[in-house]
């Protein structure tokens, strides 16, 4: 496997349908946004059930989506996508959660939302020809990303385990992950390294979790037939009934939310054959390390990537969109795996939309068995937190490759410096997204360096 894009990989020439596949669904996202139905940024989220319920105003709600999302888009979603000639989820569904929420009336939302696609299929290809006539080439650069994101990412259920379940079951899981990567490399040398390391490293973390929740669960029982066998009878707020889902606040507001989004079903189905069609075109990617993998024409390895992936955010965004009344753009981002092994739109537009079906009719259900396995939802968050720790370390590193390869040491110097001021600053742009806007920053910067004679791009 290629450890870098071809230049030429990186074209965002699209077909006609692909073109209006992006218009289309940008559209029904900000339409969908608009409706306070779904958002993508999962930090958005958690605000939309003061602006349902009136207590936040509308432009009040848009600026927090516009300070959460802002960074993404422009620091990591526009560059992930010029680099890689492949659309990505914080490029096309940031932007409509914005507009959406920003339209003041509900049929100028999906104008607005078709307007962005408009200048995702149109503008970004100008751009990326732009950049690539420069003396100094950043967008090529930016694909030395690829290898540390592709490589590092394979850690992230390791990271994982060692946080949830402790050093020693930690240190095991890395060296089979590392073994399975040299093995893959060995014997399978055509497929992505890191796939079967990923796929045993979080089965082995969601096996560690449910086997210490059935535990708990058989030790929870034991204590119980010994306080019932002492004398002690049931608890109080048992014979009361106190634990009815009636009498309970956040039971009710779950059931209201999840009510909601069924009353709701058909539009959801329609964003579920859009998600899915989308993904299925292979222009889209739904992560960084899946961008790379679509990109290099790897989609068994990208399905495998996302699918590991979902299982980090499947519990927050399940209990966050119950405790809402706002569902997730790509839903539980299963579409996105799924659609890349669709052999044509067609069939994706169906089976997108009766996975969207199921997850918004599953969602009350999911939520009460979320309940009964905490550890299960820690093991979630601590997914999540290990992928954004994996990629953070691999887009820094790749980033400082890309700018050795733009500048060497001046262009180490460039990036590197606007990183770290961005971190004394207290992060106005995120963390996740500084580096590769540094990189495009500092690619601009050693462009006019140039064409002031006073710097000589690097031959290679």
């Amino acid at each position: 496997m290629n450890s870098v894009l071809a230049a030429s990989s990186t074209d965002l020439e699209l077909s006609l349908a692909q073109q209006l596949t992006v218009i289309a669904l940008c559209a029904l996202t900000a339409f969908i946004s608009h409706m306070a139905l779904a958002v993508f940024n999962d930090g958005v989220r958690p605000f939309m059930l003061d602006f349902i319920q009136g207590r936040s105003t509308r432009s009040a709600t848009t600026a927090v989506s516009f300070g959460l999302s802002a960074g993404f888009i422009f620091g990591l979603g526009a560059p992930m996508a010029l680099s890689t000639g492949v659309l990505n989820p914080w490029l096309v569904f940031l932007p409509t959660d914005i507009l959406g929420i920003l339209s003041p009336k509900k049929w100028i939302a999906p104008l607005l939302g078709g307007a962005w696609g408009a200048v995702v299929v149109f503008g970004l290809n100008g751009a990326n020809s732009v950049a690539h006539d420069l003396p100094v080439d950043f967008l090529t650069a930016l694909q030395q990303m690829s290898t540390p994101i592709l490589f590092l990412f394979t850690l992230f259920p390791v990271l994982a385990i060692t946080k949830q379940f402790g050093r020693l079951r930690g240190g095991i899981a890395a060296i089979v992950e590392l073994a399975l990567v040299v093995m893959t490399m060995k014997v399978w040398p055509d497929i992505f390294p890191g796939s079967i390391a990923m796929a045993v490293g979080v089965l082995t973390l969601i096996g560690f979790a449910v086997n210490k929740d059935l535990a708990q669960r058989k030790l929870d029982r034991a204590e119980a037939a010994k306080s019932a066998a002492a004398g002690g009878g049931l608890p109080p707020e048992v014979k009361n009934g106190a634990g009815d889902d009636a009498e309970d606040p956040m039971a009710s507001l779950f059931s209201a939310s999840a009510l909601r989004l069924r009353r709701h079903l058909p539009l959801f189905m329609l964003l579920g054959a859009g998600v899915c069609v989308l993904a299925q075109s292979h222009v889209f990617g739904g992560g960084e390390a899946t961008s790379f993998l679509i990109a290099k024409g790897d989609y068994a390895e990208a399905a495998q990537v996302d699918f590991y992936r979902a299982f980090g955010f499947v519990p927050l965004i399940a209990t966050t969109a119950l405790a809402s009344g706002a569902y997730g753009i790509a839903g539980f981002t299963f579409v996105y795996p799924i659609g890349y092994l669709m052999p044509n739109p067609f069939i994706a537009a169906v089976v997108g939309a009766a996975v969207f079906a199921l997850e918004v009719l599953a969602l009350s259900s999911i939520g009460k068995v979320l309940g009964k396995l905490p550890s299960v939802r820690d093991s979630s968050e601590h997914l999540r937190s290990a992928i954004g720790e994996a990629l953070g370390l691999a887009i820094l590193f790749g980033s400082l490759m890309a700018a050795n390869v733009m500048g060497g040491g001046l262009g180490i110097l460039i990036v590197g410096g606007l990183y770290l001021l961005n971190e004394s600053m207290g992060r106005p742009v995120v963390r996740m997204a500084a580096a590769p806007a540094a990189v495009i920053v500092g690619g601009v910067l050693l462009n006019i360096l140039y064409w002031l004679d006073l710097f000589t791009p690097i031959k290679g």
